[in-house]
């Protein structure tokens, strides 16, 4: 059985792995050892912080195989955006000029460097073994930080975004990036990436333009990007987009990937879930899946499980789970069906 738990520190030989194997453009997953350790300690604080409104705290977890000892995936909760550092991103919206002599009004796309997504809850670093995408392990990956929130919806903001990692050729060159930023950082494309996940955005608005730029005066190979999504971060993006996240008029800096959000009054996993008594009982394993986890801030555990029956005030597990759960009987358990 498959756990997501959160990040220890006899995590990081596994993590580092799991970082050598992200996509590029996942810049909250770099391959550093030092910065991965800092990221481990940082979450460990954060779990065990007394907190009451949103600020800095990083909730990073883990999808852990205990049989075999491995870490499957990972995931991050950025409790708010900007806090600490700000956040940039560009905002796509049109120019609206105006002739009085011509009577002619004419909108042209533009794209801005901003802050204006600070102040939300963010979710970020999702990465997933290649052999588990499509399954329903993805969607424990993803979703369960959703029932995180959900049970501790005081240490969040209202409101989530999320970033999606654009699109990039399979030799790691990524149009949008060679016709904008290049030219003011001389970077390259994943070594660009790579700054941005060891150090904040500051760096972003000492070098970025600070008008707007035309779209129609970048390449078309470039206009094309934006928007869109990497082949292999639409899983992601498709398990948001059921969970009620929307694009909006923002797009990541770099590649020019779209930005999700979603209120989380909105979010099928927090407004759906329930909360039931655990009670010990068995299941046949042909029921639906549910998502289900503990109430735990530190000792959060969040598995796939299959019900022969919707969970009414009280839902009956079998042994593994409450032992996966670390449940006694009696206690809290939140679901959401897959």
């Amino acid at each position: 059985m498959l756990v997501l738990r959160p990040v220890a520190p006899d995590d990081l030989p596994e993590l580092q792995r799991l970082a050598r194997e992200s996509l590029v453009g996942v810049t909250s997953l770099p391959d550093d050892r030092q910065h991965l350790l800092d990221k481990i300690l940082d979450s460990c604080a954060s779990f065990a912080a007394s907190v009451q409104a949103p600020g800095p705290e990083n909730y990073f977890l883990v999808l852990h195989d205990r049989e075999r000892g491995q870490l499957r995936g990972c995931s991050e909760i950025l409790a708010m955006a900007g806090f600490s550092a700000p956040f940039y991103s560009l905002r796509n919206r049109p120019f609206v000029s105006n002739s009085r002599e011509l009577n002619v009004q004419h909108g042209v796309p533009t794209l801005s460097l901003c802050q204006d997504l600070s102040n939300h809850s963010l979710l970020r670093g999702f990465h997933i073994d290649p052999d588990l995408v499509g399954t329903p392990l993805a969607e424990l990956l993803s979703r369960a930080r959703l029932l995180f929130i959900a049970a501790h919806a005081q240490r969040f903001a209202d409101t989530s975004i999320t970033e999606i990692v654009g699109y990039s050729s399979e030799d790691g060159q990524s149009p949008f990036w060679d016709a904008l930023g290049k030219h003011f950082f001389d970077l390259p494309y994943a070594e660009a990436e790579r700054l941005c996940g060891l150090q904040n955005r500051n760096f972003l608005a000492d070098l970025m333009p600070q008008y707007p730029i035309y779209i129609p005066m970048l390449p078309q190979a470039a206009q094309d990007c934006i928007g869109q999504v990497h082949p292999q971060g639409r899983e992601a993006f498709e398990i948001l987009l059921r969970e009620g996240f929307e694009a909006n008029h923002y797009v990541d800096l770099f590649d020019g990937g779209p930005t999700l959000y979603a209120r989380h009054s909105n979010i099928r996993s927090i407004g759906q879930s329930r909360v039931a008594n655990a009670c010990p009982g068995q299941h046949s394993g042909r029921g639906r899946a549910w998502l289900a986890s503990n109430e735990r801030l530190a000792g959060y555990r969040a598995i796939l499980v299959h019900l022969d029956e919707a969970p009414g005030d009280l839902v009956n597990l079998d042994a593994d789970a409450f032992q996966a759960l670390e449940l006694q009987p009696g206690d809290p358990v939140r679901l959401v069906a897959l």
